[in-house]
């Protein structure tokens, strides 16, 4: 294939460019000599910070994605966000109940919610995203935390919601009301948290903390694995 071949036409923030057909949206923007100081986080589609609504020219639909995953591709017209605006609650996770009252006292918008899926379809985590408010508008807040438990909070979903929800505030209250009330205590946790609180690590931790990344990286290639259950 030929240099021409093995090049896309993109449009960035409106300005024409010709970059590799095999980048993401993340690495051709580097490519081009943004620089990215923000959205440019984990890389690998695990923390949300990249989110970004993008056209194919000819084709209606606007789409989303997240920039570290989505490939360019010919005729793509793109903008990265730097966040979705949002309303978010903030309340005392340990004086509310579990239950719908406490959803609907926070986010009462998730009774608007039309079942038309845009939500899910704009997950770029494949979650579920109707099956979490479906979830939340019955008050079974287990469901919602155990289906949205993989949300990295990019927003995308609200983006595209026509009756304005923001699902993932409302998942992830699901999730600490889980957390917090229903959930049972890990012992081992606890167990732990009073071995830090009592200092039993600070002296490994001091060493650690004068170590280069050399000695870092050794020391970290050769750790114990714990193997996997069979």
């Amino acid at each position: 294939m030929g240099a021409e071949g093995s090049a896309v036409t993109i449009f960035v923030f409106g300005k024409r460019y010709r970059v590799p057909r095999n980048l993401t949206i993340l690495t051709a923007m580097e490519h081009l000599g943004y620089r990215l100081l923000r959205g440019c986080g984990c890389r690998s589609g695990f923390c949300g910070a990249c989110a970004t609504v993008y056209r194919i020219q000819g084709d209606f639909r606007l789409r989303t994605g997240l920039a570290c995953q989505t490939p360019v591709r010919e005729g793509m017209v793109f903008s990265m966000l730097p966040f979705h605006p949002s309303t978010k609650a903030r309340y005392d996770v340990k004086g509310l109940q579990p239950d719908i009252n406490s959803l609907l006292r926070y986010y009462p918008e998730i009774l608007r919610c039309l079942q038309c899926n845009s939500c899910t379809r704009a997950c770029p985590q494949d979650l579920p995203v109707i099956d979490v408010m479906a979830a939340a508008m019955r008050g079974d807040i287990a469901a919602a935390a155990d289906l949205s438990f993989d949300c990295i909070m990019c927003g995308l979903c609200a983006t595209r919601c026509p009756a304005e929800i923001v699902q993932y505030n409302v998942a992830i209250l699901s999730r600490r009301l889980y957390g917090t009330h229903m959930a049972a205590e890990a012992k081992h946790l606890k167990k732990k948290l009073e071995e830090i609180r009592a200092g039993r690590y600070d002296e490994e931790l001091a060493r650690l903390t004068k170590m280069s990344t050399a000695e870092l990286t050794k020391l970290y290639n050769s750790r114990e694995i714990e193997p996997e259950e069979a």
